[in-house]
């Protein structure tokens, strides 16, 4: 299983090559560390804690329990079989490179709060007649049951807090990545408000591998052609100078020498 912690930016849109407009939201997925391995002969289950996020102001358990890895602030856990278990160890980095386009992912995220509302908004309830004896009512719930029961069943739509759940988004997927500012462009929306927590997970073996020590290698070679350049330069320099000053320096000082011990005599 492929899996991510990201935070949600803002909903923008991509211009296709066939000129169809696709709504999408940017979700900044920056590199996730693997804090914490949970197997079936230790934990009695299998799967991956990762942390997101940078946290200065950590508190001695948590402090502990990352000895030796970055400052998390925020820590989600994934499970995952034994297999997938098997390829991941501790310290290990999860970036958006695991993902591809038009992958199908599953996002988790907690939706808007908005506070305590009646019937109407909350639960789409049409109100009542705006006349025939129905005086200030337009907007209430009317009657919560009957009065046999004498109580009020569990579950009955009525007012109350809005929002502020915890909504999972299926089918959705990703249009486009950007893997040098670690966004990823999921099509359509997603729950929750801005700068908010996601979890991103999909199907299919994750890849840890990441072509990062070629690019290295490149730079260290122009580093040295660089330098082999400058030494050139250096020595060329070096040869040059010494010359120019030891031919033309000293016959002047004995000139001067010599005309001096004469108006001594």
């Amino acid at each position: 299983m492929k899996f991510i912690l990201g935070k949600k930016l803002e909903m923008t849109q991509i211009f296709q090559e066939n000129g169809r407009v696709v709504p999408v939201t940017a979700v900044l997925a920056e590199p996730n560390i693997v804090t914490q391995i949970k197997t079936e002969a230790k934990d009695k289950y299998s799967a991956v804690q990762v942390g997101f996020g940078f946290n200065k102001n950590l508190k001695k358990p948590q402090v502990g329990h990352l000895k030796g890895l970055t400052s998390v602030r925020t820590l989600k856990e994934f499970r995952v079989n034994s297999s997938e278990v098997e390829k991941v160890k501790t310290g290990d980095q999860i970036t958006v490179a695991v993902f591809a386009a038009n992958d199908e992912v599953r996002v988790t995220g907690t939706s808007k709060g908005r506070g305590y509302q009646g019937v109407v908004k909350r639960h789409g309830f049409h109100g009542s007649p705006a006349s025939h004896g129905h005086k200030d009512q337009l907007r209430k719930g009317g009657s919560i049951g009957a009065t046999d029961p004498a109580r009020v069943f569990k579950g009955k739509k009525m007012a109350g807090r809005m929002g502020n759940d915890q909504i999972s988004i299926s089918g959705l997927s990703i249009v486009d990545i950007d893997k040098e500012k670690n966004i990823l462009y999921i099509k359509g929306a997603v729950p929750g408000a801005r700068n908010s927590l996601l979890v991103i997970s999909g199907p299919g073996e994750m890849d840890l591998t990441v072509a990062k020590p070629e690019i290295k290698t490149e730079v260290v070679a122009e580093k040295v052609e660089s330098t082999a350049v400058e030494s050139e330069i250096v020595d060329t320099k070096v040869e040059e100078t010494p010359a120019v000053e030891t031919t033309e320096a000293k016959p002047e000082v004995a000139e001067v020498v010599e005309t001096k011990t004469e108006e001594n005599k």
